[in-house]
């Protein structure tokens, strides 16, 4: 897995390309919306979201975006190039912090995605969007996220919401199996992803969506990079080689010569084909649930 502060410079240079690039459509940017107030039974500040709307947006679609970066580093902020592009392409788009490692494990980071799902769910109407019409994505760290909460129901059950999670969108997602994962890396004490995941074998499982699919899961659209990390092919071949066990809509694209970080720099161009595979997806999943 990529360092992450080799991750966020390469992510953070991207605002500078960007904040230069031709807007075609003009949208609304609602910055620094704070979804989740300061936890202190669970010491996590509070958090908040950015969210990106088409100039008239009338029930449109909503796509939660959650960012990656090893589980300790990264910034909504790095995001609003994604953001921005999918407004533009008709899609209410709200982009996520979440509490990193240190200061908080793999459950603080589910519970705050599920949280602000639950406000996305209360409020995206104000901006356009349809609450009935909800998505969740995420790169590397944040696709594990974006996963868990999908799969995993008691994340949304603890922030009293039935989950209106449509269909999640995995970009070269991190950390699927992240059990079998630590149990063949054999990880140090004291290594972050112990800090994050917990020394406990037990918890690893917990944190895997691998071992919690089940019938009735919202629907996924998974990418990896042809060239990505190893762990990275591992747990996404186990992943979606059961995944036809629970589900028929089975979406996956392994994208020729792409390495990880270039998963979600592709993105910085307007017209990569990825946004018209996402739109037909969330089209397809939206336009059945009316």
């Amino acid at each position: 897995m990529t360092s992450a502060i080799t991750f966020t410079k390469i992510i953070a240079f991207l605002i500078l390309i960007s904040s230069t690039s031709c807007a075609f459509k003009r949208i609304h940017r609602d910055k620094n919306i704070i979804y989740m107030k300061t936890d202190s039974t669970r010491s996590i500040p509070s958090l908040s979201l950015n969210i990106f709307s088409p100039r008239k947006p009338v029930d449109k679609n909503v796509l939660i975006f959650i960012h990656g970066g090893s589980w300790r580093s990264g910034d909504k902020k790095l995001y609003s190039f994604f953001g921005s592009r999918m407004a533009r392409k008709g899609v209410v788009t709200v982009i996520i912090n979440y509490p990193l490692s240190p200061i908080g494990d793999f459950n603080d980071m589910a519970y705050a995605s599920a949280s602000s799902v639950k406000w996305v769910h209360e409020n995206i109407d104000q901006f356009g969007g349809d609450q009935n019409k909800i998505f969740v994505s995420g790169h590397s760290a944040g696709g594990h996220l974006a996963a868990l909460i999908s799969v995993r129901d008691e994340y949304l059950d603890s922030v009293g919401i039935k989950s209106p999670i449509k269909g999640a969108i995995l970009i070269d997602a991190a950390g699927l199996d992240m059990y079998g994962y630590l149990m063949e890396e054999k990880k140090p004490e004291g290594h972050s992803y112990l800090k994050t995941f917990t020394p406990n074998p037990r918890e690893w499982k917990k944190a895997s969506p691998l071992y919690h699919l089940h019938k009735g899961m919202p629907p996924f659209l998974i990418y990896k990079g042809e060239k990505t990390y190893a762990s990275i092919h591992k747990s996404h071949d186990k992943f979606v080689k059961v995944l036809p066990n629970f589900t028929s809509k089975v979406n996956y694209h392994v994208l020729k010569r792409k390495k990880h970080v270039p998963m979600i720099t592709q993105f910085v161009w307007t017209w990569n084909p990825r946004y018209d595979e996402i739109l037909h997806f969330m089209n397809g999943i939206a336009d059945t649930t009316n």
